[in-house]
């Protein structure tokens, strides 16, 4: 975690609190005559103390919960001043997490970030960032791990189902072939004695 990150949940913890104490009965009582900017304040807090959305998703959320739009707008407008609402670290923390843990190339990091709400320049932006060469490192940890749950089936069968993997997880198909030709033909049992 970075340092940015931590002051921006101590700040989001804080805010949490203090609303929370300002209206302890909003929450227990939504037909009281709350101010609904408190309300909306109070959702969005709770949103981001769940975990990290993008500025979309709680607009999203906000309308869901019946939210005037000029009170949502108003709210995550003044999120965004003070560093809580943050499109551009949401899409870097998703690309990073998306690579690591599922291993998304940048045509699927691209439809993640679309989904979440992020704005397609942060994306770009966010996107281009992305080392090519690890993208091919990855799809060849892939691919590796895979292969060796296939042993023993034709390399034809090999060669499909790894194509398929890559495809689903974005990988462009020259280099989803470049990388399992050269695994397959490298395997011990498809080296010729």
């Amino acid at each position: 975690m970075t340092d940015r990150h931590d002051a921006a949940r101590a700040a989001l913890e804080a805010a949490l609190a203090a609303t929370a104490q300002a209206n302890p009965d909003s929450e227990a009582n939504p037909d009281s005559e709350a101010n609904p900017y408190d309300v909306a304040r109070q959702i969005v807090l709770r949103q981001l103390a769940l975990s990290p959305k993008s500025r979309k998703q709680l607009r999203d959320k906000l309308r869901q919960r019946n939210c005037p739009d000029d009170v949502a707008e108003a709210v995550l407008g003044r999120m965004t001043e003070v560093g809580l609402v943050d499109d551009e670290a949401y899409a870097g923390m998703l690309v990073r997490s998306q690579q690591a843990g599922r291993g998304l190339a940048k045509r699927a990091l691209a439809r993640e970030l679309r989904t979440k709400g992020v704005d397609d320049e942060i994306a770009r932006v966010t996107l281009d960032a992305i080392d090519p060469d690890h993208e091919r490192v990855q799809a060849e940890r892939l691919v590796a791990k895979r292969l060796r749950s296939m042993h023993g089936l034709d390399a034809t069968v090999q060669v499909r189902r790894l194509a398929g993997m890559l495809a689903r997880k974005g990988y462009p198909a020259d280099l989803s072939m470049q990388v399992i030709r050269e695994a397959v033909a490298q395997a011990p049992e498809h080296q010729r004695d």
